[in-house]
């Protein structure tokens, strides 16, 4: 009763005394004997009438479209919050059916590689520096993860590189960070050099191939493998595709330039390879 007052009172308020008002007039007039006064609330009675009418209308059409926007907006913000929540349910489907086509991808490498003891992890956050690339995952030494370990993603790979450690983080720096150098095998022929990052090169997503053997011969197209020199990483994981080779004046190999095989802008979750054979 009280919130139908609170909503109806000023519309009761006006019908209440547009009927005081014909009534009192009424009564005046009933003895047939009609005062000027009397006379002139006759003549503006009806107009009154009107007005009152329809003022009462109007309010009560303000009422109404005031209570249906209410409504609206209840409603509106209703299907908000449901369409968010299947926003939600959708993305994480979508992140679900990802992580399950990594993880498969990850046992086909882990059957072509039983030597292999990997962990996964999320990459949680990447390095805001304009003069490194790296990021840091979910996991750290409390996971078996120790410094200098491989990170590859589920294809093999090579991502880079554990550079910072802690109990339930690390530092992963890239293949094309200033700081990194793998040793690599190149094209058909197997020829031996380094793959490092440079800064020129860094801000281009690529990494440079150098120190190769003297009469060394690689092509575009080539493909640069790890030669498992030094024992950091394991030998044979991918690291990219030759771009451009870059000649000395008198045809002698200078450098080639690589464009990684992980696609380092697009990296949620890699593998660090906690444990390999080394081969001699």
């Amino acid at each position: 009763m009280k919130q139908y007052l609170q909503k109806n009172g000023l519309r009761i308020g006006i019908i209440v005394a547009a009927v005081a008002l014909i009534i009192g007039l009424g009564a005046a007039a009933r003895d047939g004997r009609i005062g000027f006064v009397q006379n002139a609330a006759g003549v503006i009675k009806s107009p009154i009438q009107k007005v009152l009418s329809s003022a009462v209308n109007w309010f009560d059409s303000m009422y109404g479209y005031l209570y249906e926007y209410d409504s609206l907006l209840a409603e509106n913000e209703s299907l908000r919050s449901q369409l968010a929540d299947a926003q939600q349910s959708a993305r994480e489907g979508i992140e679900a059916s990802e992580e399950n086509s990594r993880l498969r991808k990850l046992l086909e490498l882990r059957e072509k590689h039983t030597d292999y003891v990997m962990e996964s992890c999320k990459v949680v956050l990447w390095s805001s520096s304009n003069w490194s690339s790296a990021f840091t995952i979910s996991k750290g030494a409390s996971s078996g993860i120790e410094m200098g370990d491989p990170v590859v993603t589920e294809y093999g790979a090579v991502v880079g590189q554990i550079t910072e450690l802690g109990t339930n983080w690390a530092t992963v720096s890239t293949l094309i960070d200033v700081d990194m150098s793998v040793g690599a095998f190149v094209g058909a022929t197997g020829n031996s050099g380094m793959v490092v990052g440079e800064f020129s090169f860094m801000r281009e997503k690529t990494a440079k191939l150098t120190y190769l053997a003297d009469g060394a011969q690689i092509f575009v197209g080539d493909d640069v493998l790890t030669s498992g020199s030094g024992g950091a990483f394991p030998a044979g994981l991918m690291i990219g595709t030759l771009t451009a080779v870059q000649t000395e004046a008198g045809g002698q190999i200078e450098y080639g330039i690589v464009e990684p095989q992980a696609n380092l802008d697009s990296l949620v979750q890699v593998f660090v390879i906690k444990d390999f054979t080394v081969v001699e």
